[in-house]
């Protein structure tokens, strides 16, 4: 943070502290996306111009205060692409290559020879056309798989998605896998219900790494445990984090990850450097990168 140090007074605060720290403040940079303290901390927002969030998804700033002020928000919109479409891209060949029941046949020293399934020409239906979305159809196409986008905007010819359609019911029955990377907004909670289950095929698997509360987690438990479709891959669940004893822990066709599939080595000083680097453009009043539509509650593509 020495390039902000350099230029401005940074005060430092965990959630409880942050009314206090807020007063007087130009920039707010939340460092902690999960933190829900701003809306409560909002009334000590005086002087507060720009707000800088350490993630793609800006949900937990988007209070009706904030959207309706003249105060900029951020993200970190480009930094987990990669990482993030990689993880996919392993848990697609995970479910593909069945490597979970290898490793356990091979803990139980039993040489099973079986058949598993080609990722070439399977379908994948991405849904949500951001970055990250996009970042994940151009690397499942380089492994021969057809790729369809779901977005707000129907078009055909899209460089990485192909065609991009509007209508999830209308789009699940034709995915032998579903990616859901689309933004939390009041548009997309519980996007994925048991309606959007049952329309999809049996043998399909459900990856979920943009919001937990894209999805009520009661009728996904339900539409894996009666074969409604075939099996989730979850970086993220609703309620968050997982409590013990909650059905998804056991289910026999769940694979589970804390939240990390963008979390590469360094990731926490690359977060720090998108900061700064916007924050130059700030004091310089230039204009700043990654700058939020409130009302979409995302950056425009």
């Amino acid at each position: 943070m020495r390039p902000v140090s350099e230029r401005a007074t940074v005060r430092y605060t965990e959630s409880e502290g942050l009314a206090d720290a807020l007063h007087g403040a130009d920039v707010l940079f939340v460092y902690d996306f999960t933190s829900t303290a701003v809306p409560g901390a909002w009334p000590s927002a005086d002087r507060l111009r720009w707000v800088h969030v350490g993630a793609t998804g800006v949900d937990s700033v988007m209070f009706d205060e904030l959207i309706a002020s003249e105060v900029v928000v951020t993200n970190t919109r480009g930094l987990f692409d990669a990482p993030i479409a990689e993880y996919v891209l392993a848990q697609l060949l995970n479910f593909a290559k069945d490597l979970p029941r290898s490793w356990r046949l091979q803990q139980e020293h039993d040489w099973h020879h079986r058949e598993s399934e080609r990722l070439s020409g399977a379908t994948v239906l991405v849904v949500g056309t951001g970055s990250i979305g996009r970042a994940i159809a151009r690397l499942l196409r380089c492994v021969g798989m057809e790729v369809r986008g779901l977005g707000r905007r129907a078009r055909t010819g899209d460089p990485d998605f192909g065609t991009v359609g509007t209508d999830l019911h209308a789009e699940l029955p034709g995915a032998d896998y579903v990616v859901a990377v689309a933004p939390l907004t009041p548009q997309t909670r519980h996007l994925f219900d048991a309606r959007a289950f049952a329309a999809m095929k049996p043998h399909a698997r459900f990856v979920n790494v943009g919001r937990g509360e894209l999805v009520v987690t009661d009728d996904l438990v339900a539409a894996l445990r009666t074969g409604s479709i075939a099996g989730a891959a979850l970086d993220v669940v609703d309620p968050e984090p997982l409590p013990p004893g909650h059905a998804l822990w056991d289910l026999p066709n769940v694979q589970l990850t804390p939240h990390n599939s963008g979390d590469v080595i360094g990731w926490r000083r690359d977060l720090v450097t998108v900061f700064t680097e916007n924050f130059r453009k700030w004091i310089d009043g230039r204009p700043l990168e990654n700058v939020v539509d409130k009302r979409l509650g995302y950056v425009p593509t």
